[in-house]
């Protein structure tokens, strides 16, 4: 087709060929400017109500404007071809920086918060995308994340397949779809919401799950959900919980757990209400990590997150858990009930339990002098202060990698707790010579590396 005209459109060479259609690179000859123009299978076209419909909700998105969404120029159909004329958007997508290892975890937030943005503009319009994944989001050289094929849900198969059936035969209709139509819909079952593949209505929560999933694709390197065949992945997608990404990939702020496991709940209802909450903590988390403020986790959210923790638990160690609990129970029954014991195995509960109590009580103080004794071998630490529940670590230079490794340690420690209010840690390294000096003189000092002294008079003068 190239050098043909499809309406004011000259084909000018090949972007790329899919399953939906052909990307052609086009000049539109009214405008003068360069598009991309997608030039839709005839096979996905031959139902004039499928059609209709596609063509509604196309013109549709088409009134979106919006810079994380490549705007929809033109929905057409001339000389038997169908098509959709669309911004030209010249990058790389989220799935190729991924397999090129191109992503940190700033970039991924970045990415993920202009993708909800655009998504937030989208659903306060109407407008569904469906088909959120690392392959339909478009990255520019200067960095700017493009939502693609907003409008073309409605002509992929797996939206055909009837949802009037029962769960399982519903999946199973899925998956035949998915291979036989291998090219076209096998990396959309992967990003599938549970109400997706259990042929569920769906709004726009179902996004929310999808971008969730992108994010942790993002993050982690992998997809959260993966079977042998299309049908065990939308089986685990509706049924199953997901590995916590922070365990995936060491070093990420337990923050983006739980943004990502908040969008990846089961029940639309128990998901972000709205793109625009996901983005207010999204952004949040990037401004923590910015500042190397690690914020305390709120005590709802650490017994779920516990809770959640419990669930992926299997073999011998869920037994060993409900062991414990079990004999736990069994003790706090006896206790209530009143029934005698021998007082020597009263004496033995007595000891044990001021050991507990002695260990426990101390706990705090152990871990932070454990945090300190890791945080104190960077080389780029000058000094570590504690008062008010809050270390201070003071760096000579900024480093990403440090930042993340101290929240890390942070966040550890007060995983390991059990009691008391959480700690928090801030990393500075804008500290001047006259502060440092006033922070040696005051209470709570841990670690003062060697050369402090010196190259705090060197920067004095």
């Amino acid at each position: 087709m190239i050098g043909q005209t499809i309406k004011q459109y000259v084909v000018e060479g090949v972007l790329g060929k899919g399953g939906m259609g052909t990307v052609y690179r086009a000049r539109d000859t009214r405008l003068q400017r360069p598009v991309a123009i997608k030039v839709l299978t005839a096979d996905l076209t031959a139902d004039p109500d499928r059609k209709r419909r596609f063509f509604q909700e196309a013109r549709s998105a088409a009134a979106i404007t919006h810079p994380a969404i490549a705007q929809v120029y033109d929905v057409d159909e001339a000389d038997g071809i169908t098509f959709i004329a669309m911004e030209l958007v010249e990058g790389k997508t989220v799935r190729q920086l991924i397999a090129e290892k191109d992503l940190d975890l700033l970039s991924t937030l970045e990415i993920a918060i202009q993708v909800g943005e655009g998504l937030a503009r989208a659903h306060e319009t109407g407008i569904v995308h469906r088909d959120i994944k690392s392959e339909n989001i478009m990255v520019t050289r200067d960095g700017h994340a493009k939502i693609l094929d907003f409008g073309l849900a409605k002509l992929n198969p797996l939206q055909s397949v009837e949802s009037g059936k029962g769960t399982e035969d519903h999946m199973s209709q899925l998956a035949t779809a998915a291979q036989t139509k291998t090219g076209m819909v096998v990396g959309t079952v992967a990003y599938m919401s549970p109400e997706q593949a259990r042929g569920r209505a769906v709004d726009h929560r179902s996004d929310i799950f999808s971008l969730g999933i992108t994010i942790y694709e993002m993050a982690a390197g992998k997809l959260p959900f993966s079977g042998d065949s299309p049908l065990d992945t939308m089986h685990a997608i509706a049924f199953e919980e997901t590995q916590p990404v922070t365990s995936v990939r060491q070093n990420l702020p337990p923050g983006l757990h739980r943004i990502v496991s908040r969008c990846l709940r089961k029940r639309p209802e128990d998901r972000y209400q709205d793109a625009r909450a996901l983005v207010d903590d999204l952004k949040a988390l990037r401004k923590d990590i910015d500042s190397g403020v690690t914020r305390a986790i709120p005590i709802g959210e650490r017994i779920r997150d516990g809770l959640e923790s419990l669930k992926s638990l299997q073999g011998s160690t869920l037994s060993w858990v409900a062991i414990v609990a079990a004999l736990l129970v069994v003790v706090l029954i006896l206790w209530v009930v009143g029934k005698r014991v021998d007082i020597g195995y009263l004496i033995i509960i007595f000891v044990v339990g001021m050991w507990l109590y002695r260990h426990y009580r101390n706990r705090g103080q152990k871990m932070l002098n454990r945090f300190v004794a890791k945080v104190s071998k960077m080389p780029e630490v000058r000094l570590i202060a504690f008062q008010n529940n809050c270390a201070t670590v003071v760096i000579d230079r900024v480093q990403a990698k440090t930042y993340f490794r101290i929240n890390s340690l942070m966040e550890s420690v007060n995983k390991k707790l059990y009691f008391g209010k959480p700690m928090v840690a801030a990393v500075r390294d804008d500290v001047t010579p006259e502060e440092f000096r006033r922070m040696l003189k005051e209470p709570g000092v841990l670690y003062v590396c060697e050369d402090a002294f010196e190259s705090t008079t060197s920067k004095a003068s």
